[in-house]
Formats: C-alpha cells, structure tokens, sequence
C-alpha cells in the first residue's frame, strides 16, 4: 500500500514526490540535450520534451514502488 509523506505536518502522496523527482531529472536531460544539439534533430521539442517526462516519471514510479 502507497502511503503519505509527511513534509512538516503536511501530508503529501508520494505520486507529487515522485514527479517533482521526475522533473528535476527532465530539466538536467533537457539542459544536457540542449548543449549537445539534440534538439537539432528532434521535430517537436515540447512533445518531446513531454514524452521524455512521461517516460521519467514511469520509471521513477516503478523503481520507487519496488523500494
């Protein structure tokens, strides 16, 4: 069972924890492609950049739910 978290007397689900982790990860990501030049090559950025999130933040999830 997934529990709260418990941020100074304010409970939180762990899904908002989990996508703020995601997120933080995806603006590294995006940084680094966006000094490499990947961006170049990409059709769509804010797709992209929205489905790099998702896929983020499914990942996040799994792991943290193995935990």
């Amino acid at each position: 069972m997934i529990k709260e978290i418990d941020i100074g007397g304010v409970y939180i689900t762990p899904f908002l924890a989990w996508a703020i982790v995601a997120l933080v990860i995806n603006m590294i990501l995006m940084r680094i492609l966006q000094r490499i030049g990947f961006y170049r090559i990409v059709w769509h950025r804010y797709l992209f950049d929205t489905a790099l999130f998702i896929i983020l933040f499914t990942v996040v999830t799994v792991v943290m739910t193995r935990v």
